[in-house]
């Protein structure tokens, strides 16, 4: 009997019954897991909590992109090893929120990609700076790659 490469001979039908399905496709809905097994699970305000907590971490994603917490007149070794650990915690948390995304819950993305905008708007966008930035101002615009040089 061919059980469709389920493994073991042996399993009965309420071992079947207890198989989760793993969503594959974009879906509405507050019955998800976010990033660990069981999580929100389906007690009531756990969803909102993990959009929360997914909002966050995308804000965060987006404030350690454009912070200075480097000060200017650090030993170059020093300032080296501090941009390495900040640039190490916010590639592991945007792998999270790529991680939290990918339950393909609609709020999910929705939560994600508001806390980037949002952290963006506030951290990376001159509109709440005092003086806006020019073109040629490299140190203000702080990103993945330095700019472009011939």
């Amino acid at each position: 009997m061919d059980h469709g490469g389920m493994g073991d001979m042996s399993m009965n039908n309420s071992n079947m019954a207890k198989r989760h399905y793993t969503h594959m496709t974009f879906f509405w809905g507050k019955n998800s897991e976010i990033l660990f097994s069981g999580w929100p699970g389906t007690r009531g305000g756990m969803y909102a909590l993990a959009l929360l907590l997914v909002f966050a971490l995308s804000f965060l994603v987006e404030w350690l992109n454009h912070c200075r917490l480097i000060r200017p007149g650090t030993g170059h070794v020093a300032a080296g090893l501090a941009r390495t650990t900040l640039h190490a915690a916010r590639v592991g948390l945007a792998y999270l929120v790529m991680l939290a995304v990918m339950s393909f819950n609609g709020g999910v993305l929705i939560a994600a990609v508001v806390g980037h905008a949002v952290g963006f708007l506030l951290f990376g966008s001159s509109v709440f700076r005092k003086t806006p930035l020019q073109p040629t101002d490299n140190d203000g615009l702080k990103g993945d790659l330095p700019p472009m040089a011939c």
